[in-house]
C-alpha cells in the first residue's frame, strides 16, 4: 500500500504515520528524515539542500524530488510506504505522480487528517512550551497555516481529483483518530 498522509501542520500527521508503520510494516518517509539523510550521506544533492537550509530558504521543487526519486527507488519500498511531508505543493503533487508512474508505485492513498485551525494552532503552541521550541510560538503557527492554507491545501483537492483521497477527522484521542485511519484504509486488527 501507498500512501500519502496530508494536513495542516500540528495534525497529527507525524503521530498517525508512526502508528500506520507499526500496523502495515511500511516504512515511513518523511520530509525531514530525507533531508537530514542526504545532508549527512553529504550526497550531491544533500549538498543542495543543506546550501539552501542554511540560508534559512525552502529546499527547491526540483532538489526534493531528486531526493524523494533515490529515496523511493530503495528497496525497502517496494511493497509500499507511508509518505509524510510531500508534496508540498501541486507542482511536488504532479511530479511525485511521474516519478512514482515511472517507478511503477501509484499512490493508492491520500488520506487528509482535518483539525480545526484554532485546534492547530493550540497543538503547536502546546508542542512549543512542552518541547520549548521557540519556532513554534503562535504567530509562527498562523504563518505555517497560511502557507498551508495557500500551498499545500490545494493538493487534498489535486488528489480528490484523481480519485485517491480520504478524509479522517483528526480531533479527539490519538487511538480514537487512528481507529478512523483504519476504518478508511480498512485495516484489520491484527
Amino acid at each position: 500500500m501507498r500512501i500519502v498522509l496530508l494536513g495542516a501542520p500540528g495534525s497529527g500527521k507525524g503521530t498517525q504515520a508512526a502508528l500506520l508503520v507499526r500496523e502495515l510494516d511500511l516504512p515511513h518517509i518523511s520530509t525531514g528524515e530525507v533531508l537530514r539523510a542526504a545532508v549527512k550521506s553529504d550526497t550531491l544533492l544533500g549538498r543542495k539542500a543543506k546550501a539552501v537550509m542554511d540560508r534559512g530558504e525552502l529546499v527547491p521543487d526540483e532538489v526534493m524530488l531528486g531526493l524523494m526519486d533515490e529515496r523511493l527507488s530503495q528497496p525497502d519500498v517496494q511493497d509500499g510506504f507511508i509518505l509524510d511531508g510531500y508534496p508540498r505543493n501541486l507542482a511536488q503533487a504532479g511530479a511525485l505522480d511521474e516519478l512514482l508512474e515511472r517507478l511503477g508505485q501509484p499512490v493508492d492513498e491520500a488520506l487528509q487528517i482535518d483539525v480545526d485551525q484554532e485546534s492547530v494552532i493550540r497543538r503547536i503552541a502546546n508542542r512549543a512550551r512542552r518541547e520549548g521550541r521557540s519556532d513554534d510560538s503562535e504567530e509562527v503557527a498562523r504563518n505555517r497555516m497560511k502557507i498551508y492554507d495557500e500551498q499545500t491545501a490545494p493538493v487534498v483537492d489535486y488528489y480528490a481529483g484523481k480519485g485517491v483521497l480520504s478524509r479522517v477527522l483528526g480531533e479527539g484521542a490519538v487511538d480514537e483518530v487512528f481507529r478512523r485511519i483504519r476504518g478508511v484504509l480498512q485495516i484489520r486488527s491484527r
